[in-house]
């Protein structure tokens, strides 16, 4: 009687934590909008980290003043927002936290990760994902030469462009690599991407630490808490090695 009695009792807390889980991320799923940015404030990059790979990073151009950015003779860009005080003028934008991808209004931040991978002479920013080996290829660079202190710019596909994450009418430190085609489309047509299994590294499963950090965002959103007017403050990420 007692085994039973505890057997039921586990059962019972088991359901409810996944339910008090799975909830903030069912409303997750729905409760976000998007919303264009202007195109011209935003800068695509790829960032050289080490000896061969790159890092995706995003500065935004906030207010007007000093550049953020300078583009090189060489093609190259210079991270200008990190040799003056920067804040309220430049934004920039680092790891799955400040930017994922959507397609045809749905998140698919726990389906896919966006990544930068070279192939030959061009960067391409790629979305993978481990349940499909098609990469959707969201945008290309030309690598002209590798400097540790220069950014290499992005240029994205023709079906994507930059989409702000909206919380009702709050706009949020969050930007979508967005596409209004079916997802179904964008694999049908991204032979340009190439495979997962063409030299890529094998993927990894999506860390359940940013999905419930995601979820206790939304549960605290959802619960009352109120919101600042305007978009929220970002924190600026140095480029330095």
């Amino acid at each position: 009687m007692q085994r039973t009695y505890l057997a039921l009792a586990g059962a019972g807390l088991a359901a409810t934590t996944l339910q008090a889980v799975t909830t903030p991320l069912a409303v997750a799923a729905g409760v976000f909008d998007t919303q264009p940015v202007e195109a011209s404030r935003f800068a695509v990059l790829a960032k050289p980290v080490g000896l061969a790979d790159w890092s995706l990073v995003l500065i935004e151009q906030v207010a007007n003043g000093q550049p953020c950015w300078q583009e090189r003779p060489d093609g190259l860009v210079d991270a200008a927002m990190n040799r003056f005080d920067s804040k309220g003028v430049c934004a920039s934008y680092a790891g799955s936290n400040a930017y994922s991808l959507r397609v045809a209004d749905q998140d698919l931040a726990s389906r896919y990760r966006l990544r930068l991978s070279q192939v030959g002479d061009e960067i391409q920013l790629q979305a993978m994902s481990p349940a499909d080996p098609t990469l959707l290829l969201g945008g290309r660079g030309q690598v002209s030469r590798r400097d540790s202190d220069g950014f290499v710019p992005i240029r994205l596909e023709t079906d994507w462009q930059l989409n702000r994450r909206l919380y009702g009418q709050q706009a949020l430190n969050h930007i979508y690599f967005a596409a209004s085609s079916p997802l179904e489309q964008l694999i049908a047509s991204s032979g340009g991407g190439g495979s997962n299994s063409e030299g890529a590294q094998p993927l990894q499963p999506i860390s359940s630490g940013v999905i419930s950090s995601l979820g206790r965002d939304v549960a605290d959103l959802a619960g009352g808490g109120e919101l600042d007017s305007g978009p929220i403050a970002l924190q600026v990420v140095p480029f330095k090695e």
